[in-house]
C-alpha cells in the first residue's frame, strides 16, 4: 500500500530500528507488533532497514522484516558500532518501548548521532525528553494552561521528603524516564518516602514527588499528530479500577463508557492542544485523572511513542497506528495516507466504535513464592487478553475466559472472601470477583462504590450479570426459550458456566442452544459510523447482533488457533510459530481464519491473513467457528499448550485436526500414559509412580530410591505446580496443588535426577519419520526449568555418542506416537546415559531460536507437511557439527517488579521473556545474552560464595581473573580459606551472620555500593 507520491517527503536511505529486547514486566510484545508495522511500511517505501533486537522470539526478527538484523543488547555501546557499521541515515526511536527510547536519549545527548549524520525520524528528541523528564514536562503544560498534578522533581532522598511533607501525605512517587510505572507507588508517612526512594534512586536520577490522585477515574486518549498539525484522537480508553492502579494493571475499556458528553469533549480538546504544544509528530499516549465530582482533571502523562495502550487502541478500532505513524515520521500528511483496515479512507479520519472493548491483564503472581497479591501503581502482570462484545457484561465475561485461570467468567463459586472489606478495599487480581461476590452477598451498588470507587456503571453490569446467574440456578435450562436463552448468552455466559450453573453437561447446553436457534453472528469492526460500509476483515462473535456481516468464500480454507494471552510460559514464542504457520498456508494456496485474542501480537494484525477472529480461544467458540466457515480442517500445533489442550476435545466432536492424531497428542501429555509409552519402547526415564490415592506413598518413595523426588501433572504449561519434594510432608502438599490443577488427568511422582544436563531436541516428522531436528544444551544442570535455563546451540559439552542417542530416541518417540508436525522432546544426559523427561507434540518455544540460529524456519515445513505431506524448503538446516558460530539463549526475569519475590530458580517456569545472541564462541555469545538482559559488567567489587566445597577450588582461577581486572572480591568465610590458600587476595564476609538477623545488615552491606557481583550457590 504504497502512499501517495510527495516532493515534501525527503526520505532517508537506510533507516535504523531500534528494538525493545526481551519482553518483560512492563514491556512486551506491544513491541513485536508496532516494530514489525514499522518496518513493514519502511519497506513500502523503499527504504532499506537496520534493526536492532536480541528477542530472537520475535516476527520482528525473522529474515526479511529487516533488510540487516543484529542480535546485539540495545545499548549505546552497540547501537554506535551498528550505526559505523551500516552508514544509516535515520533512527526509529519510538517503536522499541523505553529501553529504545532510553537509548535513543543518551546517543543524542552524548553527539553520536551528531557525529555519524543519524536524523532522528518522528518526534523530536527535544520532545521525548519534554516528556519523560517530569519537571520539565509540568513545566511546559503550565506555559498552556493544562492542569497538571501538584508536583515537584527531586533528585536525592533528602529532597523527596521533603517534597512529600510539603505536598502532604499520602503522596504519589514516580520514577523518571521508567517504563510500566517502575519504581511508583503511593507513600503514606516519611518511613516508605525514604524507603521507595533509597530503591528508586538506586536505578534512576531523578523522582516526581506529586499530589495523589487516589480514587479518580484514569482516561486514556490515543493522539495522532502531523507534521502540518493536523492531529486526531483515534480512541480513548477508560480504566475500570480508579487511580491508584498503573493502567497496565487495571482493566481497560474501549470506548469509555461513564463520560457525558462534556466530559468527553473537554478531555479531547486538552489532548489535540497538548500533543501540539509538545510538538508530538506520529503518535502518543495523553493520561489523565478526573474528579467523577467536581470535573477537575490532572493531565497525568503523555507517552510520546508506541505503547501497550496503542497496541490495545489499534487493535481496539482497527486503525494501524504503528503504520500510521512510521508513515508520518516520512513525512507524509494524514490525508495522504490510506488507510488498511477501511480500504475507503485516509488515515485522516476518528474512528466511531459501535462496539466495547474489554482489556483484562493476566497475572502469574502464584508462580513466584513470597510475592504479594497487591497491585497498585507499579506494573506486576505478564500479558493481557482483549474481548469484544455489544455490552460490557458480555465483554468482561468473555475476557475473563480467555485470562485462562480456570474461570468461567464471573464465577461466582471461584473465590471466597473471608474478608470482604480487604478484599474490596486492597486492590489484587481478583478485585473483580470480590466485587461481583459483594453483590451477590446483598451489599448495595453504593457500598461498594464507596469501598472501591469504581464507577457505578460498571458495578450495574456487574450486578445484571449476577441476577441472571442467580436466576439460572432456579431452571433447568432444556426448558428455556429462545428469548430467555439469548438474553443469558447477550451477558456473556459460556455454555460451560450455564450448565455448571444448572447441573447439566456443557454439551447438553450447546445441543439444546443450537435446537433452538441460538448463534452467535459474526460481526465486523466497523469504525465508520455507517457512512461507508465496512470491508474489514476484522471480526468477532457476539449475540448482540441481529446477523452476521460476512459470509465464507469458496476458496479452500484452515482455521489457525493462536497461543491467547501472554503469561509465563507461553509468550510471544508461540506468536512467531503462529504466524510463521499462517503465512506457509497461505504458500500452499489455503484461505487463513485466525482465532486469537491477544492485543499485544503480530498474529493480529490486519495483513496477516483473511479473516481474522478476536475472540476466545475455547471449545465453544472454536465449534461455532468451524460451523460457520466449514475449513477443511484446524492447525492447533504452532499455539502453544491452549489450543493443544482442545485437540482430543474436538477430534471428538467430529472437527479435522491436522498432523499428529488427538490421541498421540492425550498419549504425550497424559504423564501416566506417556511413561507406560516409555516403558513399553525400552526408552529410560526417571523411576516413577503414579501419585494415586490408592497404596503407600512412603512406600513409592522409597521404591525410587527415596527422595528427592518431582511431583508432575498432566496437560500443564511451564511446569506449573510442578516441585521438587525433599520430604514426606512437602510431597503431600505438592501433590495436594497438583491434584488441583490437573483434576480430569493425571498426576505422577518421579525421581528427581541430580546432576545431570537437560537437552532440548525440537524437531518435525512425517507420518513417524524424522525429517528436520535441533539439540540445544542447557548451561544449568537439570532442576532449573526448560524456559529458565541458558541454552547453547549447538551443545558444547555433549559427547558424540550421547548425541546420536538422542536422536534415536527422538526417531523412536516419532514413530511410535506417529507425529507428522513439529514436536519437543526433554531429555536428562549424564556421561552419555540419555533419559527422557516428556514430550510435547506442538511447537516450543525454542523453535524461533533454533530456526533463525539454524537458518531454515521450523514451523513453515511443519506446516507444509501437515497440509500437504510435503515440505516448502529444499534448504537443509546448518549442520550442528560443523556451525562456525554459537547461539546462546538467555532468560529475562522480572523479579524486581514482584515484591516479595524469591528469585531462586526451580523446576516451575519464572521468566517474562528471553534474548538469543551470536557469537564466535560460547563465552562471547553469552556474555552478549547476558548483556542483552539488563547484566551489567562488574566494576566495583564481587561477593563469592560457593556451598559445595567440592566446587570451591573450581572457581579459584576465574576469581582471580576477576581480581585482576580490578574488582575486590568479598567472600564468606568458607570459600575465603580456599581462595587464601591459592593465593587470591580477598576480603570476609561473615554474611552467614547477616543472614540470622533478618538479613538486614547483608541488605545494607549490597546497598553500600561496595559489590555489582555476587557469584554462589546457597548463599540465599
Amino acid at each position: 500500500m504504497n502512499v501517495s507520491s510527495n516532493k515534501k517527503v525527503i526520505k532517508p536511505n537506510r533507516v535504523i530500528l531500534l528494538g525493545s529486547g526481551a519482553l518483560r514486566i512492563g514491556q512486551a510484545g506491544e513491541f513485536d507488533y508496532s516494530g514489525s508495522q514499522a518496518l513493514k511500511a519502511l519497506r513500502e517505501e523503499s527504504i532499506e532497514t537496520v534493526l536492532i533486537n536480541s528477542n530472537i522470539a520475535t516476527i520482528q526478527t525473522d529474515s526479511g522484516l529487516a533488510d540487516k538484523t543484529y542480535f546485539l543488547p540495545v545499548e549505546p555501546y552497540f547501537v554506535e558500532k551498528v550505526i559505523a557499521k551500516e552508514k544509516v541515515d535515520a533512527v526509529l526511536l519510538s517503536f522499541g518501548g523505553q529501553t529504545a527510547l532510553n537509548c535513543g536519549l543518551y546517543l543524542e545527548e552524548s553527539g553520536v548521532f551528531a557525529e555519524y549524520g543519524v536524523r532522528v525520524l518522528g518526534t523530536p528528541v527535544e520532545t521525548i525528553r519534554m516528556t519523560e523528564d517530569r519537571h520539565l514536562f509540568a513545566g511546559k503544560l503550565s506555559e498552556i494552561g493544562v492542569k497538571t498534578a501538584r508536583s515537584k522533581a527531586v533528585y536525592s532522598v533528602k529532597e523527596a521528603i521533603e517534597a512529600a511533607h510539603f505536598i502532604g501525605f499520602p503522596t504519589m512517587m514516580r520514577s523518571g524516564f521508567s517504563l510500566g510505572g517502575k519504581g511508583s507507588a503511593i507513600v503514606y508517612n516519611e518511613r516508605e518516602c525514604q524507603q521507595l526512594a533509597e530503591m528508586v534512586f538506586s536505578s534512576v536520577s531523578q523522582i516526581l514527588v506529586e499530589e495523589c490522585l487516589k480514587g479518580w477515574k484514569e482516561i486514556e486518549y490515543e493522539v495522532v499528530r502531523d507534521n502540518h498539525d493536523n492531529c486526531i484522537t483515534v480512541c480513548n480508553m477508560e480504566n475500570f479500577d480508579p487511580m491508584g492502579i498503573h493502567t497496565g494493571e487495571s482493566i481497560v475499556v474501549a470506548p469509555s463508557q461513564t463520560l457525558d458528553d462534556y466530559e468527553h469533549q473537554m478531555l479531547r480538546d486538552i489532548a489535540i492542544k497538548t500533543i501540539r504544544h509538545l510538538g508530538v509528530v506520529g503518535e502518543c499516549n495523553i493520561q489523565y485523572a478526573l474528579d467523577p465530582q467536581s470535573r477537575e482533571y490532572r493531565v497525568i502523562e503523555v507517552n510520546a511513542r508506541l505503547s501497550r495502550s496503542s497496541a490495545l487502541a489499534s487493535k481496539a478500532t482497527g486503525y494501524p497506528l504503528a503504520y500510521v505513524a512510521t508513515k508520518i515520521a516520512l513525512g507524509y500528511d494524514l490525508t495522504e495516507i490510506p488507510n488498511g483496515i477501511t480500504k475507503v479512507t485516509t488515515a485522516f479520519f476518528e474512528p466511531a466504535m459501535d462496539y466495547i472493548v474489554c482489556k483484562i491483564p493476566r497475572w502469574d503472581l502464584d508462580k513466584f513464592d513470597g510475592a504479594g497479591q497487591n497491585i497498585g501503581s507499579e506494573m506486576k502482570s505478564v500479558g493481557e487478553v482483549m474481548s469484544i462484545g455489544r455490552s460490557f457484561a458480555e465483554a468482561v465475561q468473555k475476557a475473563l475466559r480467555m485470562l485462562e485461570i480456570g474461570v468461567d467468567g464471573l464465577d461466582p463459586d471461584a473465590f471466597n472472601f473471608n474478608d470482604l472489606y480487604t478484599a474490596l478495599t486492597i486492590p489484587t487480581p481478583r478485585r473483580i470477583f470480590a466485587v461481583a461476590y459483594a453483590l451477590r452477598n446483598l451489599m448495595t451498588v453504593d457500598e461498594v462504590h464507596e469501598l472501591t470507587r469504581i464507577d457505578r456503571f460498571f458495578l450495574y453490569e456487574i450486578v445484571r450479570i449476577v441476577t441472571l446467574e442467580q436466576a439460572t440456578r432456579t431452571h433447568r435450562l432444556c426448558n428455556l426459550d429462545d428469548l430467555h436463552m439469548r438474553q443469558l448468552k447477550k451477558a456473556g455466559f459460556s455454555d460451560h458456566a450455564l450448565g455448571r450453573l444448572s447441573g447439566e453437561s456443557e454439551d447438553s447446553v450447546r445441543e439444546h442452544r443450537h435446537r433452538i436457534g441460538v448463534r452467535p453472528y459474526l460481526s465486523q469492526i466497523d469504525t465508520l459510523a455507517a457512512e461507508y460500509p465496512a470491508e474489514t476483515n476484522f471480526l468477532y462473535f457476539t449475540y448482540g447482533a441481529q446477523r452476521s456481516d460476512v459470509s465464507p468464500s469458496e476458496r479452500p480454507k484452515i482455521l489457525v488457533l493462536g497461543s491467547g494471552c501472554y503469561r509465563i510460559g507461553s509468550s510471544v514464542e508461540f506468536d512467531w510459530c503462529t504466524v510463521s504457520a499462517v503465512k506457509a498456508a497461505q504458500e500452499l494456496g489455503y484461505e487463513v481464519i485466525m482465532l486469537n485474542s491477544n492485543p499485544e501480537t503480530v498474529s493480529t494484525d490486519f495483513d496477516i491473513c483473511e479473516q481474522l477472529v478476536f475472540d476466545e480461544i475455547t471449545l465453544e467458540t472454536v465449534i461455532e467457528l468451524n460451523d460457520f466457515y466449514r475449513p477443511i480442517g484446524l492447525l492447533v500445533s504452532a499455539g502453544g499448550q491452549t489450543p493443544n489442550n482442545l485437540a482430543l476435545k474436538l477430534h471428538k466432536v467430529g472437527i479435522h485436526i491436522f498432523g499428529t492424531a488427538p490421541e498421540s497428542i492425550d498419549n504425550a501429555e497424559d504423564r501416566n500414559k506417556f511413561s507406560l509409552l516409555l516403558d513399553r519402547l525400552g526408552v529410560e526415564q526417571p523411576l516413577w509412580v503414579e501419585a494415586d490415592s490408592s497404596g503407600d506413598l512412603e512406600k513409592k518413595v522409597r521404591q525410587m530410591g527415596g527422595f528427592p523426588v518431582l511431583v508432575r501433572p498432566s496437560y500443564v504449561l511451564s511446569g506449573a505446580a510442578m516441585h521438587v519434594a525433599y520430604s514426606m510432608e512437602e510431597l503431600r502438599s505438592f501433590l495436594g496443588k497438583a491434584v488441583e490443577i490437573s483434576t480430569e488427568h493425571p498426576v505422577i511422582i518421579s525421581k528427581f535426577e541430580e546432576a545431570s544436563r537437560e537437552v532440548e531436541f525440537d524437531a518435525v516428522a512425517c507420518n513417524g519419520e524424522i525429517h528436520l531436528y535441533s539439540l540445544a544444551e542447557h548451561i544449568e544442570n537439570a532442576g532449573v526449568h526448560s524456559g529458565d535455563a541458558t541454552l547453547v546451540l549447538p551443545p558444547q559439552r555433549l559427547t558424540i555418542e550421547a548425541m546420536k542417542k538422542i536422536r534415536l530416541i527422538g526417531g523412536r518417540l516419532a514413530k511410535a506416537l506417529k507425529i507428522t508436525g513439529p514436536f519437543n522432546g526433554q531429555m536428562l544426559c549424564r556421561k552419555n546415559q540419555v533419559k527422557v523427561i516428556e514430550c510435547n507434540l506442538r511447537a516450543s518455544r525454542t523453535f524461533p531460536y533454533i530456526s533463525k540460529a539454524l537458518g531454515v524456519n521450523f514451523i513453515r515445513e511443519a506446516t507444509a507437511l501437515m497440509l500437504r505431506g510435503v515440505g516448502l524448503s529444499e534448504k537443509q538446516p546448518r549442520s550442528l557439527l560443523e556451525m562456525s558460530y554459537v547461539v546462546v539463549k538467555s532468560p529475562q526475569f522480572s523479579f524486581a517488579r514482584i515484591k516479595g519475590a524469591d528469585p531462586r530458580l526451580g523446576v516451575e517456569m519464572s521468566s517474562t521473556g528471553e534474548v538469543a545472541c551470536f557469537g564466535a564462541d560460547v563465552e562471547e555469545a553469552l556474555l552478549a545474552a547476558q548483556l542483552a538482559t539488563g547484566f551489567k559488567i562488574p566494576k566495583k567489587g564481587v561477593l563469592v560464595s560457593v556451598e559445595q566445597e567440592s566446587e570451591r577450588a573450581r572457581i579459584v582461577n576465574e576469581i582471580e581473573l576477576l581480581r585482576r581486572k580490578g574488582l575486590v572480591v568479598y567472600a564468606t568465610p568458607e570459600t575465603a580459606i580456599v581462595l587464601r590458600e591459592h593465593r587470591v587476595e580477598c576480603i570476609t564476609v561473615a554474611v552467614d551472620e547477616l543472614l540470622r538477623r533478618d538479613g538486614q545488615p547483608l541488605v545494607e552491606f549490597l546497598r553500600s555500593g561496595h559489590v555489582d557481583l555476587i557469584i554462589g550457590t546457597g548463599l540465599f
